[in-house]
């Protein structure tokens, strides 16, 4: 049982990204990450020895703050998160912010897929990387995909994970298991990339299945 996690930093903010892009959200960056994309944003955030392990009793605390100051949710983020076990945290999570008057706190994570998953989400954001796929289980039950667009490759992997999904979904039938076959799909072009804003446009005019994710947040500067 995983009491304790590597934190890079925790805070309230707006959801910069994808569906939920505007609402207020509690963050919680953990440490560690393996998948490597050069092009990341949070490289400080990949060595999970350079932050203290902080016991979940704590992290949860200050999520019950944000709470209290209007997050709707609270978000799971890295590194790669899933690099640790997180059935505790979450069940820690659900247990601790459910009030008399209120549901517990609903609980979303952004990862890669590249581990096998742990702990129970509300939402799942999948974000899967070229140079490392995902797991099945993220491609059937993620409920959006987001695929940061630099260069004309990364539109060729979209497409695939596209096709793939859909063979999960023609599969799960099959097999009478439980897919989300409803999933948002999202083009996210790199920061300051132009070549990958000027694909992930083009794509997604003429793709209507598709739609265009933009980092709000660094528009807006904040967190």
């Amino acid at each position: 049982m995983t009491n304790f996690l590597p934190l890079v930093e925790q805070f309230h903010s707006l959801q910069g990204e994808g569906y939920h892009a505007g609402k207020s959200a509690f963050f919680v960056r953990l440490a560690g990450c393996k998948v490597g994309c050069s092009w990341c944003d949070t490289k400080h955030s990949w060595d999970e020895k350079k932050y203290p392990s902080i016991s979940i009793k704590k992290i949860i605390d200050k999520i019950k703050i944000a709470r209290k100051e209007g997050a709707s949710f609270c978000v799971i983020t890295g590194g790669e998160p899933l690099q640790h076990n997180l059935d505790n945290f979450c069940k820690s999570i659900k247990q601790m912010t459910m009030g008399a008057k209120q549901n517990s706190m609903k609980i979303h994570i952004e990862t890669s897929g590249v581990n096998s998953i742990s702990g129970t989400y509300d939402w799942i954001t999948l974000s899967p990387k070229r140079h490392s796929p995902p797991k099945n289980y993220f491609l059937r039950n993620s409920n959006e995909i987001k695929i940061i667009i630099n260069e004309k490759e990364d539109i060729e992997f979209a497409i695939q994970i596209k096709k793939e999904i859909s063979k999960q979904f023609r599969l799960s039938k099959i097999e009478n298991s439980l897919t989300k076959e409803d999933k948002i799909y999202y083009l996210q072009p790199g920061w300051n990339n132009a070549n990958g804003f000027s694909l992930a446009i083009d794509f997604v005019k003429n793709n209507p299945d598709w739609n265009l994710s933009l980092q709000t947040h660094k528009y807006l500067k904040i967190k």
